[in-house]
């Protein structure tokens, strides 16, 4: 099994900054694909932001030139940088990874989930 475990969530005021992060450990090859899903109440969830192991990189249109993602491959780890927050973003925001296990069965698996709060 493959886990994921976020943090750097908090409350912030608007147009501050916070940086999530999300480790993925256990039966690990590789790891294709990391993305950041959100959910606000009463909402869907939604990429926020996506990272390739190549580092090709994919925004959702209202987080582009705000937040940044970033990976270290080598320690499995996955960021999003987040500036100019505004009472929109707030939601909670989930680690997502599919890859590879040592078997060289595809996974998919998915953080709890940390809560960023952006008061206005």
């Amino acid at each position: 099994q493959v886990q994921l475990v976020e943090s750097g969530g908090g409350l912030v005021q608007a147009g501050g900054s916070l940086r999530l992060s999300c480790e993925a450990s256990g039966n690990i090859f590789s790891i294709n694909l990391m993305r950041w899903f959100r959910q606000a109440p009463g909402k869907q969830r939604e990429l926020v932001a996506a990272i390739t192991s190549g580092g090709d990189l994919n925004y959702a249109d209202s987080v582009k030139g705000r937040f940044t993602i970033s990976r270290d491959n080598a320690k499995n780890t996955v960021l999003l940088q987040m500036e100019s927050l505004e009472p929109e973003d707030t939601a909670v925001y989930h680690c997502n990874a599919i890859g590879t296990n040592v078997a060289r069965a595809w996974f998919e698996s998915w953080g709890q989930g940390t809560q960023v709060t952006v008061s206005s």
